[in-house]
């Protein structure tokens, strides 16, 4: 098989979706690999290295697409890129297709086969090639958060961790998976009162059990975020329904019970965002403010750490990468049923109900593509 490795264009995306090492374990099990020119540079992977491991470098990304049968990506393709997906060539990335309709019908359109790392599932429900970049924008959240309280960026110029005979920042984590996790975490290591809520029961028992002594936790309630919001300085936005559209937690109207500098940062935006007020922003222009609110709402934060994030990421990708690459993708899915779950769109046809709800169009069972 011959596999493609454009370069991301999306803004400040400098991750890349395959590392040289992963070229010479694809080299090893019989497949070709291009690589864009340039396409490693924004992680720290010179176009020799790749070489050296034994890709061709093509300058022309048109070609890439071209000649490739599987094209692998970080980001979901954007409109510059739809007329270059073709019927039955395969593509796996992020696509978090529920929260853009113009995304889906494109891909529809296309015929590709469309596998997303984002949908890609165990059997105990876990998502593994979401789990190391949801702990870096996790992590992440709360780092930006820090540096958006304060004054010359729009922020309560309040410090995080406070210092002695001052309080420290409060800080609300909604979600309790793996982002609302590296969050709590780093926002209780710099200091902050930190409060999570799920409405997992069992989950919120285990945090309040493993969690520093400055994280709480409550049930997730409209009520309890009402009643937390007039003195919380920080919210961070971690819930996840895979595949499907994150549901509105803040309205609003809800803003107004905020203090003017407090701040939002919405790490579910790929999946259309956990505020009413969201809208996804880049790390060129990162924050905007509703309110008095400042929102931080940037849609790949984890591009701004490509050299963490890509060796994060490529760890988990390559082996499903190396399946779909000896087996084909019809082969691959049937053997592998944590891989069956990442289709989500095949030859114009949407394969995962979510997707299929989030925009009410029709939905067909996974097997009649299969």
């Amino acid at each position: 098989m011959i596999i493609g490795v454009p370069k991301e264009i999306k803004t400040h995306e400098n991750r890349v979706s395959l590392q040289p090492g992963g070229v010479l374990q694809m080299k090893r099990n019989g497949h070709e690999v291009l690589v864009q020119k340039g396409a490693g540079l924004g992680s720290g992977f010179t176009d020799e290295m790749y070489v050296n491991r034994g890709a061709t470098i093509i300058d022309d990304v048109n070609e890439i697409w071209q000649k490739a049968d599987m094209i692998m990506k970080v980001k979901e393709p954007i409109s510059e890129e739809y007329p270059r997906m073709r019927k039955g060539q395969i593509i796996f990335t992020y696509f978090h297709f529920a929260a853009s309709e113009e995304l889906t019908e494109a891909v529809k359109k296309s015929g590709c086969i469309a596998i997303a790392y984002e949908t890609v599932e165990k059997a105990d429900g876990s998502l593994p090639l979401l789990i190391p970049m949801s702990e870096v924008a996790g992590r992440m959240a709360s780092q930006e958060g820090a540096k958006y309280l304060e004054k010359p960026t729009g922020g309560r110029g309040v410090l995080m961790g406070g210092i002695p005979g001052v309080p420290p920042a409060n800080v609300i984590v909604l979600g309790g998976g793996i982002v609302g996790v590296n969050a709590a975490k780093i926002a209780a290591g710099m200091g902050a009162n930190t409060t999570i809520l799920d409405i997992n029961i069992p989950k919120l028992r285990y945090l309040d059990d493993v969690m520093p002594k400055n994280v709480r936790t409550l049930f997730s309630t409209e009520g309890t975020i009402r009643n937390l919001l007039p003195t919380t300085d920080l919210v961070i936005g971690a819930v996840l329904i895979p595949g499907a559209k994150a549901p509105s937690l803040i309205r609003r109207d809800m803003l107004k019970l905020m203090r003017p500098g407090s701040v939002l940062v919405d790490v579910a935006i790929d999946q259309g965002g956990c505020f009413e007020t969201s809208k996804a922003t880049t790390h060129d222009n990162p924050i905007y403010t509703v309110d008095d609110v400042v929102h931080y709402c940037v849609a790949n934060m984890p591009g701004a750490v490509p050299y963490t994030s890509t060796l994060g990421l490529t760890n988990v990708t390559l082996p499903y990468a190396v399946q779909i690459a000896n087996k084909g993708w019809k082969k691959a899915l049937s053997d592998d049923p944590e891989l069956k779950k990442g289709l989500n769109i095949a030859d114009g046809k949407i394969v995962y109900k979510d997707v299929a709800s989030a925009f009410d169009m029709e939905y067909t069972p996974i097997e009649d593509v299969m």
